[in-house]
């Protein structure tokens, strides 16, 4: 089976952010971190206009891009989330975690890898338009 280039880098940039937020997460677990960067990357988006959401996509690698947008209803957004409790609700449910926490220290870890590939612009566009009790979450 022939592979196609761009595919294989993408997967492999995808499986490094996944590997990135287990680190940030101190897990073994994969599939826990991907529900971690999942569950995150979706109630960031909601928050978002559909303009910075469509910024912030494009500066993620295309698989993890997928992952971002899959489910995604422009319609609704931004979504009415403005407390800190109900954002990390949403990621404690989305990706299985006990509660507030661990969705807590989750949030971070998602946060964190965000951070460390996003450029520093579009991270202030993004916490600009975030509500104010916000911005913690994403500014970790």
């Amino acid at each position: 089976m022939t592979h196609v280039p761009v595919i294989d880098q993408s997967l492999e940039k995808a499986n490094a952010w996944v590997a990135e937020v287990a680190d940030e997460m101190k897990s073994d677990d994969p599939r826990e971190a991907y529900r971690v960067l999942r569950a995150f990357l979706h109630a960031l988006r909601d928050r978002l206009t559909v303009d910075e959401a469509a910024q912030l996509a494009a500066q993620l690698p295309t698989l993890i891009r997928g992952v971002y947008y899959e489910g995604w209803v422009p319609s609704r957004t931004p979504s009415r989330e403005r407390h800190v409790d109900e954002f990390l609700d949403r990621i404690a449910g989305e990706a299985l975690l006990a509660g507030e926490t661990e969705a807590s220290y989750a949030a971070t870890a998602a946060s964190r890898v965000l951070h460390k590939h996003v450029s520093a612009g579009e991270l202030e566009d993004v916490l600009a338009v975030l509500p104010v009790e916000l911005r913690p979450i994403a500014a970790a």
